[in-house]
């Protein structure tokens, strides 16, 4: 899609009680862990409980759907006690004195405390944790062919879902632009000196803010770096055309790239 290998694993479906083992849950969900997107797939013509089901069993495995982390530091000292701050009004049920009940279930005596958005409690016990995924959901409905106008209509209030019916191929591209946009896909464009850029092949990154010429460099080889002289783009980015960027210039979309090494340059 939009030059784009876009792999997409078919796991087995998640049933009650898969986070603690039942089905082969743990090993399915584990795998859902490494993507860079989940979709949902459900029946729309039956009940959401399968949604609920599916939501529980990911959020007791350690994956938070469609959010972001907290933006909260804990660091720990050696000595001192415990630091709390809050900059910013908390409304959600988070306080000096639970922080410091959370941080002695914990076994934490010294650490300093920062937070710097409303949070909730289960919110500042991920940060303790340290190991919960962050990884955005869209649910796919399929079979829509069979649901009235007015079923839709109460479907459509529903967020971040997509419509479909694979039987009649309605709404596909809807949904891979879709993928896109959640996965914050890239397309960057390469160009040997001397010769045309390469539209076949993109380099894709992903990326919620405008990746560097240095995240460029590294997704095509870590060494490049040792070498980097500088890079001529072509593209949004550029304020003309083209133009000779350093290793922190901001990319955009369907930028071209080409990159010259001290030795002489590619």
């Amino acid at each position: 899609y939009k030059g784009a290998r876009i792999q997409v694993l078919d796991l087995p479906g998640i049933i009650e009680g898969a986070a603690e083992g039942k089905g082969r849950g743990r090993q399915v969900i584990s795998t859902a862990r490494t993507c860079n997107m989940i979709l949902i797939v459900l029946d729309a013509g039956k009940p959401l409980t399968h949604k609920k089901i599916i939501e529980q069993e990911l959020f007791s495995f350690g994956i938070r759907i469609n959010q972001k982390p907290p933006n909260v530091k804990i660091v720990k000292k050696e000595n001192g006690g415990i630091g709390y701050q809050e900059n910013v009004l908390q409304t959600k049920g988070m306080t000096n004195e639970v922080a410091r009940v959370i941080l002695k279930e914990y076994k934490i005596s010294c650490a300093e405390v920062i937070l710097r958005e409303d949070i909730t409690v289960d919110q500042f016990i991920d940060v303790i944790e340290g190991n919960r995924a962050y990884i955005p959901v869209l649910y796919v409905f399929n079979k829509i062919d069979s649901l009235t106008i007015e079923e839709l209509d109460i479907l459509d209030q529903m967020p971040n879902y997509v419509p479909l019916s694979s039987q009649h191929g309605w709404n596909i591209e809807e949904l891979m632009q879709e993928i896109w946009d959640r996965c914050n896909m890239l397309r960057i464009y390469t160009k040997p000196r001397g010769q045309i850029p390469d539209y076949e092949e993109p380099v894709i990154l992903h990326s919620e803010k405008s990746p560097t010429i240095e995240e460029f460099c590294n997704r095509l080889h870590k060494s490049i770096m040792n070498e980097f002289s500088h890079a001529v783009v072509w593209g949004r980015s550029a304020k003309h055309q083209p133009q000779r960027c350093g290793k922190d210039h901001l990319l955009q979309d369907e930028d071209i790239v080409q990159i010259c090494k001290k030795t002489g340059g590619k």
